[in-house]
């Protein structure tokens, strides 16, 4: 295509295709000619502000080629503007790009009066398609600039447009006097007319687009929550059917036994996929605190999860009222712990120390307990099978005790060495019957958890909670996008 403009025999050959025009403008001396003419109809200013599209520009939309054919700025007020490219493919098929404050539409022009394009104007919609597209605005507007090549005469009276919109789409009715068209458009990315031009740089997008999608679709995020929900409940239903929270370590653990050193439990096995170990311990502390040191080891690894608790309770009288804190018993988890065959180290201590005096008291010969005095002279027997302590407040009554236990009776020189035994054995300074055996234990109890409804929870709780974030925020984002109608359905929001 090559028109010579009459006024300044610039040659205009910017298209690679040919088709029929009526009117361009110079692209040198902006003169509108209608073709065959040799005067000028008027001089046209020349599109620049915020346009990134040229006359003869070539371009891949949605898989077909399209040439820039023409270009115009419309002007609505005093300060209001937007651009309008028209695109023409090889075959002569006309399509329309609309840019306003950085947002595209995609436009294709549509015969009201063929069945297949049957649109019904009505005062607050438009019906098409089988759907409804609510009057968005009214806008009277002018040619402020152009450029580029016509096929029919530029009007450049006052025109209105009439904007339909349902979601992502809009009908756009154009009048100019007599002449009423109907353009159908659809939102377009900024990025897909950057690749499709190979722009370098596109207009900076400013508020809300008329056809602008939310960033997520709504509609399908819900129905997609929903199926993960149930599919979620459905592995969770599996769970709970098929497996079972299971005690795998439970044992008393006295203080003294473990004095110094740890403790190695037996041997158990967990099975299935990672879950919780849950640990359960309890001390009878009174104003007073006990530790636990767990060291959760793997057999066939030997990899070791160590945790440590204390467990403290305090009371007292302050004031006139009692007051107490702390706790008899502690919980916690070792999380995520695979499937496999472990043992526990354990240790523990608690406040005033572990060390068991009868471990180094008197033991008479074949006997099963100890005996300790302390410094007033009382005597304390331990018994090994039940670790039960009777005192006694003078030596013959314990004596007696010791020969019935150990069948004495009728030996006088045993009698005598066990008379001369507790007179001169060592003292336990500060021992009373009250101040070991108190306490003197702690119960560790460990759970298998394949079974638990808190990640259960947690995972639902987050659906609904994005589920709801999402509504609420694509409705922000609908109130704005209708906030400069004259017919926003959200006009009391």
């Amino acid at each position: 295509m090559d028109h010579i403009c009459p006024i300044c025999k610039t040659h205009n050959n910017q298209l690679a295709i040919d088709f029929a025009i009526e009117e361009f403008i110079c692209s040198h001396c902006k003169s509108l000619i209608i073709v065959g003419k040799t005067t000028q109809r008027k001089v046209v200013n020349k599109p620049v502000e915020n346009v990134v599209l040229e006359v003869g520009h070539k371009g891949i939309l949605y898989g077909t080629e399209y040439w820039v054919m023409n270009i115009v700025i419309k002007k609505y007020g005093k300060k209001t503007f937007w651009r309008e490219y028209s695109l023409k493919d090889r075959v002569g098929n006309n399509v329309y790009l609309s840019e306003s404050d950085g947002h595209w539409v995609f436009l294709h022009q549509v015969n009201p009066n063929k069945l297949d394009f049957d649109i019904k104007d009505f005062q607050y919609y438009a019906e098409f398609g089988g759907k409804n597209y609510r009057w968005y605005e009214t806008t009277p507007c002018t040619i402020h600039a152009a450029t580029g090549f016509f096929e029919e005469n530029l009007s450049f009276g006052l025109a209105t447009y009439k904007e339909y919109v349902n979601g992502t789409e809009m009908i756009s009715k154009e009048e100019y006097g007599k002449s009423v068209q109907f353009f159908r458009g659809n939102h377009i990315s900024g990025n897909t007319i950057k690749k499709a031009f190979g722009i370098s740089q596109m207009p900076y997008r400013i508020g809300t687009g008329i056809v602008q999608p939310f960033w997520i679709n709504i509609k399908q995020s819900t129905n997609i929550l929903a199926i993960a929900a149930l599919l979620i409940c459905i592995l969770q239903l599996y769970v709970v059917i098929s497996r079972s929270n299971q005690t795998v370590f439970e044992q008393s653990i006295n203080f003294s036994d473990v004095n110094d050193k740890e403790m190695v439990s037996k041997s158990f096995t967990l099975s299935g996929g990672s879950a919780p170990l849950k640990v359960h311990a309890f001390s009878d502390v009174d104003n007073s605190w006990a530790n636990i040191g767990l060291s959760l080891v793997n057999e066939k690894t030997n990899e070791v999860i160590y945790a440590s608790k204390d467990i403290e309770k305090y009371s007292g009288f302050e004031g006139g009222e009692s007051w107490s804190e702390g706790s008899q018993t502690e919980e916690f988890n070792l999380c995520g712990i695979p499937a496999g065959t472990y043992h526990f180290l354990i240790s523990a201590e608690k406040e005033g120390g572990t060390k068991d005096p009868f471990k180094s008291g008197y033991r008479p010969g074949n006997a099963d307990f100890s005996i300790i005095k302390n410094e007033v002279g009382s005597y304390f027997l331990k018994n090994d099978k039940d670790q039960t302590i009777n005192s006694y407040g003078d030596k013959e009554t314990l004596k007696n005790d010791i020969i019935l236990r150990t069948g004495l009776q009728n030996d006088i020189k045993s009698e005598e060495k066990l008379d001369s035994m507790l007179i001169n054995m060592p003292q336990e300074y500060g021992y009373s019957q009250g101040n070991y055996d108190k306490n003197p234990s702690v119960n560790i109890k460990a759970t298998w958890l394949p079974v638990s409804f808190w990640n259960f929870g947690i995972v639902l709780a987050c659906l609904l909670l994005f589920a709801g974030i999402s509504y609420w925020m694509g409705r922000v984002f609908e109130v704005n996008k209708w906030n400069n109608s004259s017919n926003s359905p959200y006009s009391n929001y």
